[in-house]
């Protein structure tokens, strides 16, 4: 039997992914229940009964996220040729996914509870984590190209790996506010013009 509230023929992934959608566009905090339940076309307590909480929602909405439309731009970050590629790949790519559809809307991962005070704090913790994952993800892919001899041994990897994540999100922030994927690929080729000048030995 349909739990109570539930719409015959109810969809779990569509409904998780119009779930998504909003917590994209509002944010964790902004996302009421009753902007979430009208989306998702369900009740709360059928909301409750499906995912169990707001925050477990969220938490699944997360990774609904990260394996379609925050797909595609890290995975090639151990794989690519050199580090060079890999961090060009990286940008290209963010302005590419950040752009996709009517309206630029950048990463869900970056936006969605950029604040630390009077939030939820195993959500700002979650959403970090996955912010510093990309920066080690860096951080090891520039630290093998200094043992592989692509970069010079000087090379302060934790700082360039900072810089491009800084970047990248700066990049969401653009997107957010409606800059185009002309505007965001112009910003990673001015990165990459930038390249021997940040990885070249001063001495």
């Amino acid at each position: 039997m349909a739990q109570r509230g539930r719409p015959r023929g109810f969809d779990r992934e569509d409904a998780l992914r119009r779930a998504m959608e909003v917590f994209w566009v509002q944010g964790y905090d902004n996302a009421s229940l009753a902007d979430l339940t009208r989306a998702m076309g369900i009740n709360a307590p059928s909301l409750y009964a499906t995912f169990g909480s707001k925050e477990a929602l969220f938490q699944e909405a997360v990774a609904l996220y990260v394996r379609t439309e925050g797909s595609g731009i890290w995975e090639q970050v151990d794989t690519a040729a050199t580090a060079r590629a890999a961090i060009e790949q990286v940008l290209r790519t963010t302005a590419e996914a950040f752009t996709r559809g009517a309206t630029p809307r950048g990463c869900m991962i970056v936006l969605a509870a950029p604040q630390m005070q009077g939030a939820n704090a195993q959500v700002c913790d979650a959403l970090k984590a996955h912010r510093q994952a990309n920066g080690c993800l860096l951080e090891r892919r520039l630290t093998r190209a200094v043992e592989e001899g692509e970069l010079p041994a000087s090379t302060d990897c934790r700082a360039l790996a900072s810089y491009i994540v800084t970047l990248q999100h700066g990049m969401s922030i653009q997107a957010r506010d409606g800059a185009s994927r002309e505007t965001l690929l112009a910003i990673a080729d001015c990165a990459m013009a930038g390249w021997e000048a940040l990885t070249t030995d001063p001495n």
